[in-house]
């Protein structure tokens, strides 16, 4: 070699060394709702964990859990300017902006927690995840959020008409406003945060969430009755800012994606203990469960399905979940 060969090659290294330390040594952060041992949460810590590792520490990733940093429709706005690099949040929120997500939020689209796996770990999840990136944002995994049902402080709801001039707290959504609408209550739109105080003080009657969430809220101790509808299994999407992944290298890119969707069976099997045990620990608590007909609820639904899948692109992806076996 010669000695300006040998000269070039040093210098190369030199620049190339602090370059690169400059680009991979980073600190994410990823908001969440949810207290620290929820399954969202903790899927979140070991994406941190595989994240570390497989960067050998030069990518980590700050978990900000207990709404640390706002509501989730709080989270999605500041995550798409850059503000934050990354949020879990339901769909639900994401309805008005990514009209795609309308279509998985629909009640009683899901025919079981398998069909809604089958759906999003295929071409249907793939296409859905493509998406976000015109509205700023990059869908990295989709997580469960359980089946969602509906529980108040006044009685068993049953059929579609116990639900009449009840007011029920639900996502900030238009299409769980619509379905609360269409059922004959009085839709309330809050934060999840405030549904508890809600609940409380009278504001509202009742609200829809799975087991783990009324369990966790303490929402059982001002709404005993809960009535299986298990009318949503709606997703819960862990969304990135396009600003920052943007910025990133293609191995730091990689790295993030491949850790956020190893993340996804080990959230699968802590949410299927949790709702198992969540139940099982209310049932001692003074919680009133009862079945409903869930035909005649879902019968009630064709108005929003003609309302809300209108749009030719949210028709087809319609008709593709529901042809899924």
């Amino acid at each position: 070699m010669t000695a300006r060969a040998l000269f070039i090659g040093l210098l190369a290294a030199a620049l190339w060394l602090p370059a690169q330390a400059g680009a991979v040594n980073r600190e994410l952060r990823v908001a969440d709702t949810h207290p620290a041992d929820y399954p969202t949460v903790q899927a979140l810590t070991h994406m941190g964990k595989l994240l570390a590792e497989r960067s050998q520490g030069r990518i980590n990733l700050k978990v900000m859990h207990s709404r640390l940093m706002g509501e989730e429709a709080e989270t999605i706005d500041h995550t798409r300017i850059g503000a934050l690099d990354m949020a879990r949040v339901n769909v639900a929120p994401l309805n008005d902006l990514v009209r795609e997500t309308i279509v998985p939020s629909l009640p009683f689209l899901f025919r079981s927690i398998e069909h809604l796996h089958k759906c999003l770990d295929g071409p249907i999840g793939a296409d859905l995840a493509k998406a976000f990136e015109q509205h700023g944002l990059i869908a990295l995994a989709f997580y469960d959020s359980g089946a969602r049902s509906f529980y108040n402080a006044r009685h068993p709801i049953r059929r579609p008409g116990d639900l009449k001039g009840l007011r029920i707290r639900v996502q900030q959504s238009t299409v769980a406003e619509a379905m609360v609408t269409v059922l004959g209550a009085t839709a309330a739109a809050l934060p999840y945060g405030q549904v508890s105080v809600g609940l409380k003080a009278g504001l509202i009657d009742g609200a829809e969430n799975n087991w783990p969430s009324y369990q966790t809220a303490r929402h059982f101790e001002a709404a005993q009755f809960y009535s299986l509808s298990e009318h949503s299994m709606t997703p819960e999407v862990l969304i990135m800012s396009k600003k920052v992944w943007d910025g990133l290298a293609p191995a730091e890119q990689n790295l993030i994606r491949e850790a956020a969707q190893d993340s996804v069976g080990h959230m699968r099997t802590l949410w299927a203990a949790r709702e198992a045990a969540a139940r099982q620990a209310l049932s001692g608590a003074g919680v009133i469960v009862n079945p409903v007909d869930k035909a005649a609820f879902s019968d009630a639904m064709l108005p929003i399905y003609e309302r809300f899948t209108a749009e030719p692109k949210l028709k087809d992806l319609l008709r593709r979940i529901q042809a899924v076996p």
